[in-house]
């Protein structure tokens, strides 16, 4: 059974009172209602696998913590957990630090002049972005990093990513930070997101704005985002400290598997930054990864039949980005999707859940999918 669950207090069709403070809130209120849901459907002692996206990089280990810390089989018989584009460390590491190094990578498709690059590189460059980043993408660690430079984001003049968006947006008015490769004209999107900007054509309306969804599946009559416009957490503070440097790495030690993936055409959470606190994490008696990207896997995604005669096959197959595993920790690349990996490359999500399940022994595995007709391993 899988249950997608919309949390804290303030997202979707949520009700009540904005009270949460920090994750340890967060996991405390999803706690008791996944008691209670397990009660509800007879479901005591399932295997559960927690996954999100995005600042699910801080939600979901502090929930996978707080039920590993709950000792009790019977309703949080947690096993492994997946994180897609997460939010792991400090804003900075993975935005301004990685800013210059995306845009010298992908400068080909964001098309902007010399001159501009010049500038970013050099503010990069002056502000200890680039020093920094050298240093922390080193393979082994040489030990824990510093303070990142800028971390409090108090110094506009060091705002790279800010300056990148506001760039890449003149040559192209219609970029999408969460799917870097979008060019105009804006795509609609029944659920109005993702996208760099709000779009709704005339006439349109989003989905689950709707009054007539809204009750046909019983949800309150009320205004619906899918990324909340609101705080979820009291003054819009999250007192939390960032995943990689409090719960993550006893999370790792404790599961079955934790899985990291990463579009590497999100602009949203940069990859070298989610490299960075990867790098910077101390689990299972050492420090990150000793192996850098250049030398991981190929990740595997098998071919599959198309059931759809007028659109072709709707969801890409072969070697779709690289994998690797170390102590515990799985971390794999999606060349070409941006920051919902699920919807942008939908096979590559599917054989990722295969693994998170234990259904396939390693990403690189080469063969169908498991839920093929004639398939073993």
């Amino acid at each position: 059974m899988c249950a997608r669950v919309t949390e804290p207090v303030g997202t979707g069709f949520t009700q009540g009172k904005v009270n949460a403070t920090s994750e340890a809130d967060v996991a405390a209120d999803f706690l008791g209602f996944f008691k209670n849901f397990v009660k509800t459907f007879s479901m005591q002692g399932y295997t559960v696998y927690v996954t999100g996206e995005s600042y699910a990089g801080y939600y979901v280990p502090y929930i996978a913590d707080a039920m590993f810390n709950a000792n009790d089989t019977e309703y949080y018989n947690i096993s492994s957990i997946m994180i897609y584009d997460p939010s792991l460390s400090y804003d900075v590491v993975q935005e301004q630090l990685p800013a210059a190094a995306f845009a010298n990578h992908w400068a080909d498709a964001l098309s902007l002049n010399k001159t501009y690059m010049a500038q970013l590189n050099n503010m990069s460059d002056t502000c200890g972005y680039t020093s920094f980043l050298e240093e922390a993408l080193t393979f082994p660690p040489k030990g824990p990093l510093p303070t990142p430079p800028n971390v409090d984001l108090d110094d506009d003049s060091c705002d790279t990513f800010d300056s990148l968006v506001n760039a890449i947006s003149e040559v192209n008015p219609c970029f999408d930070i969460y799917q870097i490769f979008t060019t105009c004209p804006v795509l609609w999107d029944v659920l109005g997101f993702p996208g760099s900007f709000d779009y709704l054509p005339e006439g349109a309306s989003i989905y689950f704005n709707r009054t007539d969804v809204q009750k046909a599946i019983h949800a309150p009559i009320q205004p619906w985002d899918e990324c909340s416009a609101d705080p979820v957490f009291v003054n819009n503070t999250d007192t939390s400290t960032p995943s990689t440097l409090s719960v993550l790495p006893g999370v790792i030690e404790k599961a079955d598997r934790v899985i990291i993936g990463h579009g590497l055409i999100d602009m949203v959470l940069i990859f070298n930054g989610t490299l960075v606190a990867v790098q910077n994490m101390t689990f299972n008696g050492g420090q990150g990864f000793s192996v850098p990207p250049a030398e991981w896997d190929d990740f595997y995604v098998p071919y599959h039949v198309s059931y759809s005669n007028q659109l072709g096959d709707l969801a890409g197959a072969g070697h779709m980005g690289q994998y690797h595993t170390e102590r515990g920790l799985t971390v794999v690349t999606v060349q070409l999707s941006g920051h919902m990996i699920p919807q942008y490359a939908p096979s590559a999500a599917y054989r990722h859940l295969e693994f998170l399940l234990g259904r396939i022994p390693d990403l690189g595995t080469v063969g169908p999918f498991t839920t093929m007709k004639n398939t073993s391993y």
